[in-house]
């Protein structure tokens, strides 16, 4: 995908499988909010296939569209609407355009229970806080009971009850209703918690792909074991901490106490990948940030 002279995707390549929760992380500028709108049919791209459950998004019909739940990073419509309104009115649409075999959109009080807005099912969509605004755009994403949901940076303005009670619905999506959920975050806690599979983007590329287990692995980083020993503190770094604690265990007269291991955290893990490709490309990742972000 390029935007005039810019390449802003790079020969990106990537499959999602069904009933997937897919989390794609990169810095700003690296192309994820690009590759949501290619996949949701809102941009066509410079070159190359894009197939979403089949067809080309941006040349699909309705029938395709009530398979597919968007949340944007925000909307700026409806304000006059009241909450339980709008979503019966969003629930009509789906329903009227129904595939067969495809269970009936969710019913409204179910919904607004599921994103925390009951209280407010009467009132003005402008009246609503920023936080209570996104949960109900959540809510339109999900009214439809889509095959697959896009969401792009999902919980901004949530408080933490409401980001675990997102979170829980999203596994139960994945879990139950065999809802394919492709997501875009900053948060590296949130993928972690609800992603089975991290795409990592950088500068229009795909640097990383598996589960968060699977990413450290393949950053190699070390974890770090810490241990009391005869009173005293100790701290080692390994890359492999089931060998090193099989030797520190089989020590004659070894009294070892308060052991914790602490194996790298994703956000050590993103840190690395993207240093290292950035490194392979020959570019300063402090400098490419700051470019990016101006």
């Amino acid at each position: 995908m390029r935007y005039g002279a810019r390449e802003v995707l790079a020969g990106l390549d990537l499959r999602i499988h069904r009933g997937e929760v897919v989390a794609l992380l990169g810095p700003n500028g690296a192309g994820k909010t690009t590759t949501i709108e290619l996949l949701e049919g809102f941009r066509r791209p410079t070159s190359g296939t894009v197939r979403v459950l089949g067809e080309d998004p941006a040349r699909a019909g309705d029938d395709w569209r009530a398979r597919v739940g968007v949340v944007l990073q925000s909307w700026r419509d409806h304000a006059r609407w009241k909450v339980g309104p709008l979503l019966e009115q969003f629930a009509a649409l789906y329903a009227g355009v129904r595939a067969a075999g495809r269970p009936a959109p969710y019913d409204v009080d179910e919904l607004l229970g599921l994103v925390g807005l009951a209280a407010q099912r009467g009132a003005l969509v402008k009246s609503l806080s920023g936080g209570q605004r996104r949960r109900l755009d959540v809510a339109i994403g999900l009214v439809g009971r889509p095959e697959l949901l896009f969401l792009d940076e999902p919980t901004v303005g949530f408080d933490p009850v409401a980001r675990h009670d997102f979170h829980e619905l999203v596994n139960s999506l994945s879990d139950f209703d065999e809802t394919t959920v492709l997501l875009t975050t900053h948060d590296l806690a949130e993928a972690e918690k609800i992603a089975s599979r991290i795409l990592i983007l950088d500068r229009g590329r795909i640097v990383a792909d598996g589960s968060p287990i699977e990413l450290s692995r393949q950053a190699a980083g070390e974890s770090e074991v810490a241990w009391r020993e005869g009173g005293r503190p100790h701290v080692h770094a390994t890359a492999d901490p089931v060998a090193f604690l099989r030797e520190l265990l089989a020590r004659p007269g070894a009294e070892i106490t308060e052991l914790q291991v602490r194996a790298q955290t994703l956000e050590e893990t993103y840190l690395a990948m993207v240093a290292r490709h950035d490194e392979a490309a020959g570019v300063d990742s402090a400098a490419a940030e700051g470019e990016m972000r101006r």
